[in-house]
């Protein structure tokens, strides 16, 4: 079918930044008058409710909010920031505006220099990096065992909320397939795609009421709601980033920890004795140091992993509970958590061994001093008492 719609949609451009910080947060620092004074001035108002056939009974983490001051973009009019901080170390950025745009124009919007300040111009992603170097300065006593900046992991996400359409959304999403996989791929060329492509993008698509339709892919969404009803639908994206940054940040911790205890067995372990034609001896104590450490780091972790799947235990099979399964099978979250599953193993295998060998080594010291008192001393005593006979 040939794709002729070119009309101007109102549509608001939702944009997730969500970046890791830290181990945790000090949630009751976030808390003083004197820190909101520094932005906005005032604190948001708690999660809306979700509704949508989910439980009241759904935990989700809970935020501070900070607001930043409103900035004007082209085409957009006015966009409204906020940032979301987590106790476990996760912040987001959140960037808001509306406006009239047709298909082929939203695409190079996330890419554009649209958001003016201060004399001058910022993509979502440069104003939402500014505006997180703004937060972090601000709340960098609160946050326990912090990451370097330029370490830090972080997720971004563009929802294209749709506020109006010609015909029911199923019906304009067939008409208009290309370009709306395009809008979902991140191509600006919806002609490039091949239709395998295209129906990849397009599959699984989410609806409540007739007139409503949400459908999901790795960096962008579209949603089509005519009632702007989507806000617990926008929570459900940013938990589902959250739970990906979480268990890539504990990923990559994990692989760092990989490199230091081969650097450990290579310093401190399994090395050639030159004196003792081949045998192999372990040296120092580090490595049965860094194996309370990594015990630490695997509770820490396994921790971490209870909670995020929790969450989505919680939501079960419900509206919002499918949408939150289907973002996971996209980001590959079983994968993650599998990923650092091994890892943790591998790592207290490892340290394992050594505390073996070494527990090994002590007992073989004791039983050599053994002998040597029970066996080799009573012996020497009774050949002086000969001796002198």
């Amino acid at each position: 079918m040939t794709e002729t719609n070119q009309d101007p949609l109102l549509t608001e451009l939702v944009y997730f930044s969500i970046k890791d910080v830290g181990r945790a947060i000090d949630m009751k620092i976030l808390e003083s008058p004197a820190l909101y004074a520094r932005f906005s001035g005032k604190k948001l108002g708690s999660l809306l409710p979700l509704r949508k056939d989910t439980p009241t009974s759904l935990s989700l983490p809970q935020p501070v909010w900070f607001a930043f001051e409103e900035v004007e973009a082209e085409g957009l009019g006015t966009v409204f920031p906020s940032a979301k901080v987590y106790n476990d170390g996760a912040v987001t950025i959140l960037l808001r505006g509306t406006g009239r745009f047709t298909l082929d124009a939203l695409g190079p919007l996330s890419r554009s220099s649209l958001i003016r300040s201060q004399g001058y111009t910022y993509s979502f992603a440069e104003y939402a990096d500014r505006l997180f170097g703004r937060l972090l300065d601000a709340i960098g006593d609160a946050i326990v065992d912090g990451i370097e900046r330029s370490n830090i992991q972080q997720e971004h996400y563009l929802a294209y909320c749709f506020l109006e359409y010609p015909e029911l959304p199923p019906l304009f999403v067939q008409q208009n397939r290309a370009r709306l996989a395009s809008l979902l791929i991140g191509e600006y060329d919806a002609d490039s795609l091949h239709e395998s492509q295209i129906q990849a993008s397009l599959a699984r698509p989410f609806s409540y009421r007739p007139d409503d339709l949400a459908i999901f892919d790795m960096d962008h969404c579209v949603i089509f709601d005519s009632h702007r009803d989507y806000e617990d639908i926008l929570l459900i994206i940013e938990h589902a980033n959250y739970r990906l940054l979480e268990l890539r940040a504990l990923d990559r911790l994990l692989d760092q920890r990989l490199d230091e205890a081969e650097r450990d067995l290579t310093v401190y372990g399994i090395q050639k004795n030159k004196k003792g034609k081949g045998r192999i001896k372990l040296r120092g104590k580090a490595p049965q140091k860094k194996f309370a450490r990594i015990q630490a780091l695997r509770f820490e972790a396994l921790f971490i992993l209870e909670n995020l799947e929790n969450s989505s235990k919680i939501i079960g099979d419900y509206f919002l509970g499918q949408i939150y399964s289907r973002l996971c099978e996209i980001f590959n979250t079983d994968g993650w958590s599998r990923s650092v599953e091994r890892r943790l193993d591998v790592l207290s295998s490892v340290y394992e061994m050594v505390k073996t060998d070494s527990a090994e080594r002590r007992t073989l010291v004791l039983e050599i001093v053994f002998i040597v008192v029970c066996i080799v001393l009573p012996l020497i005593q009774i050949w002086q008492a000969l001796m002198l006979k």
